[in-house]
């Protein structure tokens, strides 16, 4: 597996496993977290993306019981997580409504509730889930700059996160910013042209996609014509279609890390054999025209 590096601390698998629905599985025993675990370290996939919020603030407790019970699995894997999103919850039943928050107070509290719920000594990669339009960059800058001081992050990076956000928050802290994730796919490729990969790469962000696969679109049938593209390209090439999709992505020179979520054991099997697949500049060009619905201008 091919690794990336984002710091002189930090380096993570080209693909990355995503546990956003870890807690919507049927089956959340700590022995099948566990084998989610060894299912992608098995292909060389160290790195695992979390949030507090995902699973309702449940996800990161289910990772951290799977760790704590197999410790010698820490070694082995860079952690990702997020914080600034609140949920209206029953765990926060003072909650009024959805909201970000970016204060200095609220991330280091976060982190902290993140780092015990996952019994780990600190994240490699803290993002900041969502651009808050009531940041205060200077306040949420140096909690940033100072969970790095104080070895509880290696890392900082953004998610959602547009070009001008960036640079704002940027502006406010020593610590670069290293990775920007963002939903990008075969039907969500605005990416490609509106200017976030082209500042990732001007400024060497790692871009991280998000849903790569559009959340299962690419497979059910609500757009015919990419479905075909995928399916006649992956059959070209002997691999399965989302591994077609993955290959689509990791093509591109920015070096996008698809964050790949799967509850199921066989279908997280699949996901690092899309790093042996290699798509002719016209093979890229025929399912971008798919995407768009008509040949490139």
């Amino acid at each position: 597996m091919e690794r990336v590096s984002l710091s002189d601390s930090v380096e993570l698998s080209r693909i990355i496993y995503g546990m956003w629905r870890l807690a919507d599985d049927t089956d959340t025993s700590t022995k099948h977290v566990q084998a989610k675990i060894e299912a992608n370290l098995s292909q060389g996939i160290t790195s695992m993306d979390q949030a507090d919020i995902y699973g309702d603030y449940e996800s990161e407790a289910l990772f951290g019981k799977a760790l704590a019970a197999a410790p010698h699995l820490k070694d082995q894997i860079e952690i990702i997580s997020k914080c600034d999103i609140a949920l209206v919850s029953d765990k926060y039943p003072d909650r009024r409504v959805k909201h970000y928050d970016t204060s200095s107070t609220y991330i280091v509290s976060q982190v902290e509730t993140s780092l015990k719920l996952m019994d780990v000594e600190a994240l490699d990669v803290l993002l900041l889930h969502r651009p808050d339009p009531l940041m205060d960059a200077g306040d949420t800058g140096r909690a940033l700059d100072m969970l790095v001081e104080d070895g509880k992050v290696k890392t900082i990076g953004v998610s959602n996160f547009k070009p001008w956000d960036i640079s704002l928050l940027q502006s406010r802290m020593s610590t670069p910013i290293c990775t920007n994730q963002i939903e990008i796919s075969l039907l969500a490729h605005e990416a490609l042209t509106n200017g976030d990969l082209a500042f990732a790469q001007e400024h060497q962000i790692a871009p991280m996609a998000w849903s790569p696969l559009a959340g299962g679109s690419l497979f059910n049938g609500s757009n015919a014509k990419v479905q075909a593209a995928l399916a006649d390209m992956a059959e070209a090439h002997n691999c399965s279609t989302s591994q077609m999709a993955i290959a689509w992505l990791l093509a591109h020179p920015a070096d996008i890390l698809p964050v790949m979520g799967s509850n199921n054991l066989d279908r997280i099997a699949e996901f690092g054999g899309a790093m042996d697949i290699s798509l002719s500049r016209e093979d890229w060009f025929v399912l971008y025209e798919a995407a768009l619905g008509q040949e490139v201008p």
